[in-house]
């Protein structure tokens, strides 16, 4: 090769490489526009499910019977809908998310692809029209990484589990406009390996999808500001007794979610082989417990904001939500725990307001809230960084770290298996965990 053709070679290579075609920009540009997509789709649907609940709750305002007839209706057909047309589509998301991650390029077409995606979003704002008690970040996880994996696709660029976690992440961040606890849910509940690579992809996607939520919705504070704090000594008294009693009832919610899921035939009886005769059945409790309590519909988010800033809720409002959360999840409906799970560990905050009067109300609503949400899902340092962001309550950092250890550990006296995992083993054909 003569001299003077060897610099226009080099400069191919180089452009092969490192150009604006090649493989490393092609991955740029697809994670940065899978993460601006992944930001605008957690704001419409955030709308959409605010808009689910609000009409519901006019509807039974004027009507109070209505939740009777719509609530099972509701339940039963999207039980239906789901099983028969996106059965990847029921449940959570998280789980579906997690058991990708093991083959990444054939799950983009199955559990997370994006007409599961999509189906998952409409059936969760259904689930919301009908009264259900779901929440909107779990399918926002899965579409998130649907989007993500789609884009990458579409740019030409291998699907691995680093874009799947980085999708899914990106969606915890921008459903509660919590960044940090994208990056700590990426860690716990999404990565079993997290390499360096897998943290810089996760940590763009939720720069950018974090850009893209603020520059649209502003800077909101998830549940407004709690300013209070507890002091050290108050904090050797309360964190135990929250922790304990959040770890254990957060524990028995995913006790009993695995119990229902893996041993249908021996909790459900004759009902196990029948799954839309117990959905109407679940349909009809959670209307009467609604109706009944009428704090337990949808989300529970206006529930736990006013909760922590010092409303006095029914003392029902944490079993209550509880039970209508276990019921929604083992119908059969897509939806999320997390929010769900948050309003319930208000409400366990709000009793454990009754052992201490005397400490700032909001300050031990966290407690409880904390330590109940570690419970059912099993991930301290997410449950405290995503409180922490959401209420700007950066005095009751240690407070929080406290309760949740405890209710880690008191958690896995429960209930071994961690929730999300336990019920990717659904979608992975693995043994089920064990649930005597």
């Amino acid at each position: 090769m003569s001299r003077e053709a060897r610099p226009y070679r080099l400069a191919r290579v180089l452009a092969r490489r490192h150009g604006p075609t090649s493989r490393l920009w092609r991955r740029r540009l697809a994670m940065g526009t899978g993460a601006i997509l992944v930001g605008l789709v957690a704001l419409l649907f955030a709308e959409m499910a605010n808009w689910a609940i609000d009409v519901f709750r006019s509807r039974i305002a004027s009507t109070w019977w209505l939740p009777l007839i719509v609530t099972p209706l509701g339940v039963l057909v999207i039980a239906v809908a789901t099983r028969r047309f996106t059965p990847e589509g029921r449940g959570s998301g998280i789980p579906q998310v997690i058991a990708a991650t093991e083959d990444p390029e054939n799950a983009s077409g199955t559990l997370i692809s994006l007409r599961v995606g999509i189906a998952k979003l409409l059936m969760t704002a259904a689930g919301l029209l009908a009264g259900a008690s779901v929440g909107r970040e779990g399918p926002t996880v899965q579409v998130s990484a649907a989007i993500m994996a789609r884009v990458h696709r579409l740019f030409r660029v291998p699907v691995t589990a680093g874009v799947i976690i980085a999708g899914g992440a990106a969606g915890v961040a921008g459903a509660f406009n919590t960044p940090l606890a994208g990056v700590a849910f990426a860690i716990e509940e999404l990565a079993n390996a997290f390499e360096q690579r897998v943290a810089l992809l996760v940590m763009t996607a939720i720069l950018i999808a974090g850009i893209v939520s603020l520059g649209l919705a502003g800077d909101y504070i998830y549940f407004g500001t709690m300013p209070a704090t507890i002091g050290l000594g108050r904090t050797l008294l309360i964190a135990p007794v929250a922790g304990v009693l959040g770890g254990a009832s957060g524990g028995l919610f995913a006790r009993l979610v695995l119990a229902i899921t893996f041993n249908r035939e021996r909790y459900l009886g004759p009902l196990a082989n029948r799954p839309f005769i117990w959905a109407f059945l679940c349909g009809i409790a959670i209307a009467v417990i609604g109706i009944s309590t009428q704090v337990t519909w949808g989300t529970g988010y206006a529930e736990a904001k006013a909760t922590i800033e010092g409303a006095h809720e029914t003392l029902w409002f944490g079993p209550a939500k509880f039970a209508a959360t276990l019921l929604s999840t083992v119908a059969g409906l897509p939806g999320g725990i997390f929010s769900p799970s948050l309003a319930t560990g208000a409400g366990v905050g709000n009793l454990l307001c009754l052992l201490f009067p005397n400490d700032p109300r909001g300050a031990v609503v966290l407690l409880g809230m904390v330590a109940y949400f570690t419970g059912v899902v099993r991930a301290p340092l997410t449950a405290v960084i995503i409180i922490v962001e959401a209420t700007a309550s950066r005095g009751m950092i240690l407070p929080l770290f406290a309760s949740a250890l405890i209710a880690d550990a008191s958690a896995r006296l429960v209930c071994k298996d961690k929730l999300y995992h336990a019920l990717a083993r659904e979608f992975l054909s693995r043994p089920s965990p064990k649930t005597e």
